[in-house]
């Protein structure tokens, strides 16, 4: 579904602070993969979903998205096929536009936008019926400002424009780091039951083992801006935290390896 061959990026290239962040990252991702990604800060993580989604263009490698080479695809050229929520909720909505504006523009991804109203009456009735699964009461609210909403709220929002057209590949940014875990759990379960329910295939970030172990049918994990680890199916199902940072020990070759070094 998707492939990715010997990617490498490196910033500020060739000046002293010169930071390689990926260094050959190869990973093939078969259609309806979810595959949570773990590893410490500076490991390569969002670099390489940033990669994917065309924030920045990486010095090597390949990227295939279907039969389409993405590599050098602009990044709004790509946001056709990708959805993407970020880790900070006020991204992925615009606050200056209602509910229903907002709701109205991810409508229209991949698609000819024409001069017409930003809102059509005939597509209210279907904002309100997506809006009810999230059970916030937002489907009674299409003209609110989304800046008025809280975080929770916002990143909901931002859950359901993201897949609102069906992408080819949903990326996730440690989309509940920033919430309280009330919140973040509700997040947690939307994310679940909008995955399973359209059969995403999707990358998710997170700093939390637990998560990255109960969600999706697929681990990996970065250091130093490769991929050391990639455990799926039956084997994935049976990991604990402790059986991660044995092997994060293993793989790297170092002692005293703690969960606060991977995910502070």
């Amino acid at each position: 579904m998707i492939s990715i061959t010997d990617i490498t990026k490196a910033f500020n290239r060739g000046d002293i602070n010169e930071v390689k962040a990926l260094t050959g990252v190869n990973l093939q991702v078969n259609d309806g993969d979810f595959i949570t990604i773990i590893g410490s800060n500076g490991a390569g993580k969002s670099t390489f979903l940033n990669a994917i989604a065309g924030s920045f263009s990486i010095d090597s490698g390949r990227i295939i998205l279907n039969d389409d080479d993405i590599t050098r695809w602009p990044e709004y050229k790509r946001a056709a096929l990708i959805g993407r929520v970020f880790q900070d909720p006020l991204l992925g909505t615009c606050a200056g536009a209602t509910i229903e504006q907002n709701l109205a523009m991810a409508n229209t991804r991949g698609k000819r936008r024409g001069l017409g109203f930003g809102v059509k009456s005939k597509d209210r009735d279907s904002f309100r019926k997506k809006l009810s699964v999230l059970k916030l009461g937002l489907e009674d609210r299409l003209k609110v400002h989304t800046g008025l909403l809280s975080g929770g709220q916002r990143q909901a929002l931002t859950m359901l424009m993201a897949t609102m057209v069906r992408p080819r590949l949903l990326l996730l940014d440690e989309h509940t780091a920033a919430l309280d875990p009330k919140t973040g759990g509700m997040i947690l379960d939307l994310t679940a039951e909008i995955v399973e329910s359209q059969n995403l295939t999707a990358l998710m970030v997170t700093h939390n083992m637990n998560q990255a172990i109960s969600m999706g049918n697929r681990l990996i994990m970065f250091h130093r801006g490769e991929i050391v680890l990639d455990i799926k199916g039956e084997k994935k199902k049976n990991l604990k935290v402790e059986d991660l940072l044995r092997r994060f020990s293993e793989l790297r070759g170092e002692e005293g390896v703690s969960d606060r070094m991977l995910l502070c």
